[in-house]
């Protein structure tokens, strides 16, 4: 029998129909690639429904998936029988039973659940919560004994709770070898192992509180177990289905629910609801730890103890039977006095869709941690335009002199302490951990002292060969799964809080062990050791190294330079990955960078065009200014005056034409602030002013939210209001370029200033452009065939920017705006070949700029007579 799911024409769960014809295409592109078992690279412009589409073809899939992996196991059940055949019919109809039995009894767990989740929440609002009494924390240290903290001899703490699970074909398989056992009772943690799930990942909480919305608006209609035979149970199963779909379709005071199980992760910063263990300094994921640990009342009250389980298991039933964001979770944790983060990872198992943020899919220690076990899955990573600078951050490491010296001293004076009392094998590891910090030290200090105020890059082996025959000599992969599997980290941290405590000198000691977010100075060491410890070609080191005889501000970086070594361990245990984002371009980059290895069969890509007219966009190269002189905005011009007078007047003449909203992107913002002091001089700011209200991107983060609204509210325009819009000045890369949305009034034209190439003197920079390099010369791979590939990467970064910024002004269908590429470099082919696909099919090249200016007067006064 084959098996095989055909691709779908049509989605009958879409909730609008007809979809549009790009969304059916994304949608039938997506599914065949999940069944095909490919990685595929996604593009769809923000506003074409990408989310909805992602969703909707991967769910379906999904369920198709379940209907074959049950008909599979019916099937098998009888394949090699030599039974008659109305007995081997008899046991499918049997087995159809017990199957059916179990969804049954399933529902009506979590159909209790939702009743006591209701019922939870009206409590809830009748409360009165009250802010928990502070304990005296010192009085519970001084209760500790100093045995507390001595060296752990192996790992006990279950934070990495949870099996190796198997998708839905080894899990059915598994529920077949139990229904034909002895029939003895199970519990329902035992009647339900994993099944096969889709993970979907973005890059923050707040994008993924969009997902929840969309997967409401789906229009699944669940199906039943297959029938091989008649089955004479019928009824019974008409009746379950009918059940499970009333529930799908009820209302609560939460919205609609939906049929698919689904788990939100998050990290404990996002959903601990221990309020007095949040309000004491230091690292959340050490304290929690540390309280897992306790026993009797120095455990966290939201954690049951083991006798007490089911009441996580009472929580974990809540969570799969509706969806919740992080919020709304927290908030059920709140009103079952039940930790949400514990909680959630309880219900993962479960899970048919699980939503996280990238860094706990990425990093494998994390997977580990909340029991992600991904072989077989399905995994959608949205907003995929940040995964590959996410790659390169989480596996990099920076250690500053101050915390290698404050780490030293701490092991030091613990070592001193409890020496007579290690085991030969701690004893053993402490001594190199303090040989490798101290040796380190010594070699920062005598590099400030030989060159100072520099920057040096240097390979894992010559930072070996510095360090001395002794640390060579050590096994830096022991000494990481030592520090894991000891909590030494913790034990030294905790013991020098509390001699600080015990001495009166918590502040000045505190200051010291806390530096880095609050975190022990030794975890510092340990992720710095992790990351050169797995190192091998694929990695540097950056020195920043201090002033003349003070080594005090002198760091030491390790930097990953390649992106596929760790995003490898995702790819080749999935069943597939997709890569989807509003503006992929240039997909070549993608490819080059995270799949060098795969093969034709194995990746696929996908653009889609915009669902928006062409008439509503009017792209534009504009390569010379008002008064003819050539506009090019390469670093080495930056400084000229008279062309920056020249780009203000430019600007001074578009506004004229431009309705609403206007947004300037600059490539730094150096060179953006640089324009503003000109244009002050000049008075070309004044004159900017006098047609529209301006507004800057700050250089910090902080009056960023303030700044928007204020341009917001200027820019939305009413008919003879006598408003004249607002013009914001921004920065390629900067805050406002990408993850905001610009639409309609609010940008009726962005303008890109420049190409805003990467700084070419930075190390990190140079050091891996020149990794590229050698990779080529290395692999022969059709991947890497280009004559340059750290041109094309240099060329790539810039272009991926100037497309993220270029993306925030059409937002959905009805939407319309203008896209000014200002500077003639945009006119060459190679650049213009890495715009996305849905603009560069319309872009028109400006020889001069009146042509320019008459261009923009046709697309605004069409679209002001159409108004």
């Amino acid at each position: 029998m084959d098996l095989a799911l055909p691709t779908p024409d049509t989605f009958p769960a879409f909730p609008y129909d007809p979809p549009y014809s790009i969304q059916t295409d994304l949608m039938r592109h997506v599914y065949a690639s999940i069944e095909g078992r490919k990685v595929t690279i996604v593009e769809s412009p923000t506003g074409t429904g990408k989310t909805l589409s992602l969703l909707c073809s991967s769910l379906t899939w999904l369920n198709d998936e379940k209907n074959r992996a049950r008909k599979g196991l019916l099937e098998a059940s009888t394949s090699t029988s030599t039974m008659p055949s109305w007995v081997s019919a008899h046991s499918i109809q049997v087995m159809q039973q017990q199957l059916e039995e179990r969804e049954r009894e399933y529902e009506e767990r979590l159909g209790k659940a939702r009743k006591n989740e209701a019922r939870l929440r009206k409590l809830a609002r009748a409360r009165v919560h009250k802010k928990p009494r502070a304990t005296q924390e010192a009085s519970q240290d001084d209760e500790l004994d100093d045995d507390y903290y001595l060296p752990e001899d192996h790992d006990t703490e279950g934070d990495g709770e949870g099996d190796n699970y198997s998708p839905a074909v080894r899990a059915l398989m598994a529920k077949l070898v139990a229904m034909k056992g002895a029939g003895s009772k199970t519990t329902p943690e035992e009647q339900e192992p994993s099944c096969t799930k889709i993970y979907y990942a973005s890059r923050t909480h707040s994008q993924l509180t969009q997902i929840l919305p969309e997967l409401r608006k789906l229009k699944f209609k669940l199906t039943s177990i297959p029938d091989t035979e008649p089955s004479h149970h019928g009824n019974q199963k008409e009746v379950s289905l009918k059940r499970r779909q009333e529930q799908a379709e009820s209302d609560d005071d939460e919205g609609p629910s939906t049929p698919w199980r689904t788990a939100s992760l998050g990290s404990r910063k996002q959903l601990c609801i221990n309020d007095e263990v949040k309000a004491k300094h230091g690292d959340l994921d050490e304290k929690c730890r540390e309280l897992l640990e306790e026993k009797g009342k120095k455990r966290c009250q939201y954690l049951p103890p083991l006798e007490e389980e089911h009441r996580l298991a009472d929580l974990r039933d809540q969570i799969l039977a509706s969806p919740k964001d992080i919020v709304e979770l927290a908030a059920a944790g709140r009103n079952s006095h039940i930790c949400p983060y514990y909680g959630s990872r309880k219900a993962v198992p479960q899970a048919e869709l699980v939503t996280l943020p990238y860094n706990l899919l990425l990093l494998k220690s994390a997977r580990e941690a909340l029991g992600i076990d991904l072989t077989g899955q399905v995994v959608i990573i949205d907003e995929a335009h940040n995964l590959i600078p996410t790659l390169l951050s989480i596996s990099s490491s920076s250690l500053s002199f101050g915390t290698l010296s404050a780490a030293l001293s701490q092991v030091t004076v613990y070592y001193k302490r409890f020496r007579n009392r290690f085991s030969p094998t701690h004893a053993l590891h402490l001594k190199r951990l303090v040989e490798f910090m101290s040796s380190l030290q010594r070699f920062l200090k005598e590099k400030a002292a030989s060159k100072p105020s520099t920057q040096e890059a240097m390979t894992v082996p010559d930072l070996g060969c510095a360090l001395g025959h002794k640390v060579e000599g050590i096994n830096l992969l022991e000494i990481v799964e030592y520090l894991k599997t000891s909590k030494v980290a913790r034990k030294v941290s905790g013991y020098c809080e509390k001699e600080a405590i015990r001495k009166s000198e918590q502040e000045s000691q505190h200051r010291t062990y806390t530096r880095g977010k609050g975190n022990p100075p030794l975890h510092a060491i340990e992720s710095f050791i992790t990351g050169i410890s797995a190192a091998s070609e694929d990695g540097r080191l950056i020195l920043s190294l201090g002033r003349e005889s003070d080594a005090s501000d002198s760091e030491i970086k390790y930097q990953l330079l390649n992106p596929a070594t760790i995003f490898r361990d995702v790819v080749d245990v999935a069943r597939s990955v997709v890569l989807a984002g509003g503006t992929m371009s240039p997909i070549s980059d993608v490819t080059n960078q995270l799949f060098p290895y795969l093969s034709d069969a194995s990746l696929s890509t996908f653009s889609c065009g915009h669902i928006v007219p062409q008439s509503h966009v009017q792209a534009l190269l504009v390569g010379k200014g008002p008064s003819g002189r050539t506009l090019d905005f390469s670093f080495g011009n930056q400084k000229d005056k008279q062309l920056v007078n020249e780009l203000g007047r430019t600007i001074a003449n578009f506004v004229n034409l431009v309705p609403g909203g206007m947004v300037v992107f600059f490539p730094s913002y150096t060179y953006l602030y640089f324009a503003k002091e000109m244009w002050g001089t000049s008075g070309i700011w004044d004159q900017l002013a006098r047609k529209k209200q301006l507004f800057i991107e700050p250089r910090e983060a902080t009056g960023v939210e303030s700044l928007l609204r204020a341009y917001s509210a200027a820019a939305i325009t009413q008919p003879d209001d006598g408003t004249k819009g607002a013009l914001l000045f921004a920065v390629v890369g900067g805050k406002v370029s990408e993850g905001l949305n610009f639409s309609d009034d609010m940008a009726r034209a962005v303008m890109v200033v420049g190409l805003p190439f990467a700084n070419k003197a930075s190390i990190e920079l140079q050091e891996r452009l020149r990794y590229v390099k050698e990779l080529e010369s290395k692999i022969s791979n059709k991947h890497l065939g280009a004559k340059n590939t750290a041109s094309e990467l240099y060329v790539n970064m810039c272009m991926s920017a100037v497309n993220q910024s270029i993306g925030r002004a059409i937002r959905h269908k009805m939407d319309w705006a203008a896209l000014i590429l200002v500077d003639h470099r945009f006119g060459t082919a190679s650049i213009q070949g890495k715009l996305p696909q849905w603009i560069g099919a319309g872009i028109v090249p400006c020889d001069t700029f009146g042509s320019a200016v008459k261009q923009l007067s046709v697309f605004y006064r069409n679209k002001k007579e159409r108004l």
